[in-house]
């Protein structure tokens, strides 16, 4: 029978107690405004929302839904998640194998070569000129490729292949598989846990930045959803605006409830909007996040 102590028992009291703690205050305020945005925006005004809504209603996300700037916005941010975290998982995944194998010349020496822009960044101006040249500026491509590959994420996950036993890629080698097939068919089936690892992080990634669309794109057919949701945060009379379309445009029959819709409203929706895809993601590959990360942290 196992005995705890009477200190252990107080250690794991005060730790489930100050963990309880932690989870509230983290909690706390994404609820809050959540039931701000299912609340009537005129009841709002009066306060005393805490995690419930007190006048239930869609009004604020149908107005935002209905905005075909923001749908749009939204669709380019799916896109750009979906297309530039496959792209930058393989582009990864492909340099750990080649940096895992033992027999590539120079190897250290590349590594110290893409170690050197982690302590040392040229600075906005040389980005911008450089993605110039690259004609990538005002294309959805910026997005994508100036982020593919990540020198941190490389290394975890050429970590976590180390712990794979060499003799199964030895085996296949003798079989007549190429490396291509070994990485495919050997190797890659056994990283499950650390590719879900870095999807997830490259995807939160993704769908976060916002400074890419301010610096590099001014065409609005390229907005993603998150700057808009900045530009709402910050400008009121972005806020407004959207507000006088909304109603000039109106023609169902909620038009004259949503022509009360105030901005903080407006914001509380957009907010819940635009985090809710993170928000769903994260249960379906938690299972995989801590062991990939204590696996790719450690070399066997």
């Amino acid at each position: 029978m196992n005995h705890e102590s009477v200190s252990y028992k107080i250690f794991k009291i005060c730790n489930i107690t100050l963990l309880t703690i932690l989870v509230i205050i983290m909690i706390f305020p994404y609820v809050n405004v959540l039931a701000y945005a299912f609340n009537d925006s005129m009841d709002s005004q009066f306060g005393g929302i805490t995690i419930y809504p007190r006048v239930f209603t869609f009004d604020n996300f149908n107005l935002l839904l209905q905005n075909n700037a923001i749908i749009q916005a939204f669709w380019i941010s799916i896109l750009r998640v979906v297309i530039g975290t496959a792209f930058a998982v393989m582009v990864q995944y492909a340099c750990a194998y080649a940096f895992m194998m033992r027999g590539i010349t120079g190897r250290g020496l590349i590594l110290i070569f893409l170690l050197i822009p982690l302590y040392f960044n040229g600075g906005l101006i040389p980005t911008y000129l450089i993605y110039s040249k690259m004609h990538i500026l005002n294309s959805f491509m910026v997005y994508i490729l100036p982020v593919s590959f990540s020198l941190y994420n490389m290394v975890i996950i050429r970590s976590y292949l180390y712990s794979i036993p060499e003799s199964l890629g030895e085996s296949a080698r003798m079989d007549g598989a190429n490396d291509f097939t070994i990485m495919m068919r050997v190797y890659m089936p056994l990283s499950l846990p650390i590719i879900a690892v870095m999807t997830l992080w490259t995807a939160v990634s993704h769908w976060n930045d916002w400074v890419t669309t301010l610096y590099f794109i001014t065409n609005h057919k390229l907005f993603t959803l998150q700057y808009i949701l900045m530009q709402i945060l910050k400008e009121g009379d972005r806020v407004a605006k959207l507000l006088e379309e909304a109603i000039i445009h109106r023609i169902n029959p909620v038009a004259s409830s949503q022509q009360h819709i105030t901005p903080a409203a407006i914001r509380a929706a957009n907010i819940i909007i635009t985090t809710l895809p993170i928000v769903i993601m994260y249960p379906f590959l938690q299972k995989y996040f801590v062991k990939g990360v204590s696996m790719g942290a450690v070399k066997e």
